[in-house]
C-alpha cells in the first residue's frame, strides 16, 4: 500500500484514505493503483466486513474531499493511469465487490470526486460540504457513472439542475434529497462514519453483503430479476453457519459472535 492511499484496520472496520491533500486529493495513477489496492485488502480480509473511505484535507484552506480527476496528469499524457480495467476511474467506481463501504465527507466533493461519493453505498457529511458535477463547466461529461447515479440518489429534477448547471449541491440540501445519509459538523465525519460502520457490523455479515447486493439492483433490475436475486440471497444466507449461531444468540437472549460464513 502506498502512502498516497492508506488502509488501516481496527476490528470489523477498515479506513481507507485519500492522501494528497496538497493536490486537493485529486485521482492520478498513484491513487487509482492505491485505491484499487486498498479496496483489494478490504474484500480479502476476512475479519473486516465494513469500509470507510476519507480524504486527508490538512492545510487546505478550503477543504476539499476530492476533486476529480488530475488534469496535470493528464495534460502530462498520464491520463490512461486515471482508470484500472476492474475498477474504472479512480480503481473505484465501477469497482465489484460484496462489502460495503462508506465515504466519510468534510469538504467539496466535485467531479469524479463526487462520483467516487456516488459509487459507495452510505455517505456521511459535514455541513461544511458539497456535492458537484462541474464537467459541463469546462465542456466534459462527468463519464464515471455520475450521469445515472446522482438521479437514482437525488431524483431527475434536483439532478438535472446539478447536472447542467454544474453548481455543487450543499450538503443540507443532499441529505434532504437523499444522498447523504447522515450530517454532522465539521470534524466529526469520521467518527459518525465509525459509529455508522459499528453498527453495520453488529449486524450478519452474509445477510449484509447478500441484501446490499439486491439493493443496488433495484434500481436498473426488473422485478423477476430482482425477485430471483432476493431468493438467492435467502438461500445463501440460510445455507450459512451463521444461521444457527443467529437463532441461539435470540434463544439465549446474548449478542450473536457473527462469523461471516
Amino acid at each position: 500500500m502506498s502512502d498516497i492511499v492508506t488502509y488501516e484496520a481496527t476490528g470489523r472496520i477498515a479506513v481507507i484514505t485519500l492522501n494528497r491533500p496538497d493536490a486537493r486529493n485529486a485521482v492520478n495513477g498513484d491513487v487509482a493503483e492505491g485505491l484499487e489496492a486498498a479496496i483489494d485488502q478490504l474484500e480479502a480480509d476476512d475479519g473486516v466486513w465494513v469500509g470507510i473511505i476519507q480524504a486527508n484535507t490538512e492545510g487546505q484552506s478550503r477543504p476539499v474531499f476530492c476533486a476529480g480527476a488530475d488534469l496535470k496528469a493528464i495534460n502530462s499524457g498520464d491520463g490512461a493511469r486515471l482508470s484500472t480495467s476492474r475498477g474504472g476511474f479512480a480503481g473505484f467506481v465501477y469497482r465489484e465487490r460484496r462489502k460495503p463501504v462508506i465515504v466519510a465527507v468534510d469538504g467539496l466533493a466535485t467531479a469524479g470526486g463526487c462520483e467516487i461519493v456516488l459509487a459507495a453505498d452510505l455517505v456521511v457529511a459535514s455541513t461544511q460540504s458539497a456535492f458537484g458535477l462541474a464537467e459541463v463547466k469546462r465542456n466534459l461529461v462527468a463519464g464515471a457513472g455520475g450521469l445515472f447515479r446522482l438521479p437514482r440518489a437525488i431524483g431527475q429534477a434536483a439532478a438535472m439542475e446539478a447536472i447542467l448547471t454544474g453548481e455543487p449541491v450543499p450538503a443540507e440540501r443532499a441529505y434532504n434529497l437523499g444522498l447523504v445519509s447522515r450530517l454532522t459538523e465539521p470534524g466529526q465525519v469520521l467518527a459518525e462514519a465509525t459509529k455508522l460502520a459499528e453498527q453495520i457490523s453488529q449486524s450478519a455479515p452474509m445477510a449484509v453483503w447478500e441484501s446490499r447486493k439486491v439493493v443496488l439492483a433495484a434500481a436498473y433490475e426488473n422485478d423477476d430479476t430482482l425477485k430471483e436475486m432476493t431468493n438467492e440471497a435467502m438461500r445463501t444466507v440460510m445455507a450459512s453457519e451463521d444461521l444457527k449461531e443467529g437463532l441461539t444468540a435470540f434463544v439465549e437472549k446474548r449478542a450473536p459472535n457473527w462469523q461471516g460464513r
